[in-house]
């Protein structure tokens, strides 16, 4: 399917909005959503429409788009149906938390926008830098139990349980989720961190980069002070690592690079048969 008009862009996906960038369509994208924050630049050069789930319809059809892509995520749908039953195309990008997932996304999205050698040559560039994370991968004797925050905050702790980004990006960075016992992001009480023992604790970080958090830092602060997850081996170690949140939960063109970097920092001595560019 190839949309006609393609010279103003809403672009709801921090994916989304990526691959239209790597596609060479960045000048036509009129207006974002929140998550969309790379590259760097763009927050502060184009439109918002608000968070992808949480639009409205007059806020998006408000900057006169010709287009609208958006990624399976956007909501509310009942904002959704009326996007679609408006008169400006509105086109759903979607595919799994996978590697060939990423790469079917980038298809998606050039076969709409007529880019589809580009497209092509970018959804292979993906797989080869997912097969390079894989053979780093291969490497590893023995997979450390890894923890995952969405958010810690008031004495709360908001983990990652099977089926989710996080779940996804922590096996291919080749870690094993010790939250196994429930599906999506839910709280997670410092008796049950305790119990799991993770050696290392993955906290997303609203900002560009990666870091492991100062002893100090509000971070490290507000996880010692929940009890029983301050007692976990990785606090005890000092393993607690704050890495871009869109980075690791996306699933864009960047994700083979998160992999990448994430097992790296978790694996400090690890060398890489193939580096990723």
């Amino acid at each position: 399917m190839s949309a006609r008009d393609t010279s103003r862009i809403v672009s709801v996906g921090g994916d989304v909005t990526e691959i239209l960038y790597e596609l060479g369509l960045g000048d036509n994208v009129v207006a974002i959503d929140t998550t969309s924050v790379f590259p760097p630049q763009i927050p502060s050069e184009k439109k918002s429409v608000g968070y992808m789930r949480a639009l409205s319809s007059e806020g998006v059809l408000a900057v006169r788009p010709t287009l609208i892509l958006a990624t399976d995520k956007a909501g509310p749908p009942e904002v959704v149906a009326a996007l679609k039953a408006s008169s400006t195309p509105f086109i759903t990008i979607d595919g799994p938390d996978t590697p060939e997932g990423v790469a079917e996304k980038v298809k998606q999205v050039a076969a709409i926008v007529g880019k589809e050698e580009a497209g092509e040559t970018l959804a292979q560039r993906i797989r080869t830098e997912f097969e390079a994370a894989a053979d780093a991968r291969k490497t590893i004797a023995k997979p450390i139990k890894a923890l995952f925050l969405l958010s810690v905050q008031s004495g709360r702790a908001l983990a990652g349980g099977r089926n989710t980004a996080a779940d996804a990006m922590l096996a291919l960075a080749g870690a094993e989720n010790v939250v196994n016992s429930f599906d999506g992001y839910k709280p997670l009480s410092g008796e049950a961190a305790l119990a799991l023992a993770p050696d290392a604790i993955i906290v997303m970080k609203a900002a560009p980069g990666h870091r492991t958090a100062e002893a100090s830092g509000p971070i490290a602060t507000e996880i010692a002070a929940i009890t029983g997850l301050a007692n976990t081996p990785a606090v005890k170690d000092g393993r607690i690592i704050e890495f871009d949140g869109s980075l690791m939960l996306q699933f864009g063109p960047r994700a083979p690079q998160a992999a990448h970097d994430l097992m790296h920092i978790l694996y400090p001595d690890l060398v890489p048969t193939r580096r990723i560019n």
